[in-house]
């Protein structure tokens, strides 16, 4: 899911190369905190948007949390909306521009917003349009890597390039990794909870989730690194549309 994307933006994120689902760990975290916040399904299932769903398999992971509400999934990308029909029951092309998603005003009560925010080219304007289709109060479950990450401040005072930061859309240059996913801009813990207040929603939880990309000897250091959400891989929010 992208936002007023040049043409070779789109081209990039066509590419059935370009990989469009991330760790279950992750998934499964923020799925707890929305159903946490939801509560049980009552007579009137929440309506649920997980947008830029890529392949659908945040929401396989996190269906048996959110049993009985409706989780319906969007994306740009056709490619990924062809695979995520095999894990959602609802699927609806639509793209983050002011109205631009086929929605109407107030109409979710719950949007899933999984390593979407990294990739845009104007996070505002996305920003303004999940606000609008958000009902008052209505929760926002976003996650993103962070800048900040313990092996980030290290490689940073090394003069390493950060993890997750990309300068180039053809390969890696600078940093550990071999993978290009088209990450275009990087938040701390600290950026993320004052660009979601200035964008009209309330923070109401700043939590951590593990990176699966991490090499396996140094897994254990990133799961301690949860308990201190502005160290650790994942930055996952809570916020509520004011």
């Amino acid at each position: 899911m992208t936002s007023t994307l040049p043409a070779g933006l789109r081209d990039f994120y066509e590419d059935p190369a370009v990989p469009v689902a991330s760790g279950d760990a992750r998934s499964l975290r923020q799925a707890r905190m929305l159903a946490d916040a939801l509560g049980p399904a009552g007579a009137t299932p929440a309506v649920v948007l997980d947008i830029g769903c890529g392949d659908g398999s945040a929401a396989r992971a996190a269906a048996p949390l959110l049993a009985g509400h409706r989780v319906i999934g969007v994306d740009w990308s056709q490619d990924a909306l062809r695979r995520a029909q095999s894990h959602m029951s609802y699927v609806v092309r639509g793209e983050l521009t002011d109205g631009g998603l086929p929605l109407a005003a107030g109409s979710a009560d719950a949007v899933l917003f999984s390593e979407v925010i990294e990739h845009l080219v104007d996070p505002d304007s996305a920003l303004d349009e999940l606000r609008r289709i958000l009902r008052p109060g209505g929760h926002l479950m976003l996650s993103t890597p962070n800048l900040a990450a313990w092996y980030n401040r290290a490689l940073l005072l090394a003069g390493v390039q950060p993890v997750f930061s990309e300068v180039s859309l053809r390969g890696i240059h600078g940093r550990p990794g071999k993978e290009v996913v088209g990450h275009l801009r990087l938040y701390t813990a600290r950026a993320l909870r004052e660009f979601l207040t200035a964008s009209g929603f309330e923070v109401v939880r700043v939590a951590g989730a593990p990176f699966h990309g991490v090499p396996k000897p140094l897994r254990p250091f990133d799961r301690l690194a949860c308990a201190r959400p502005s160290a650790a891989s994942i930055l996952l929010v809570h916020a509520r549309r004011t």
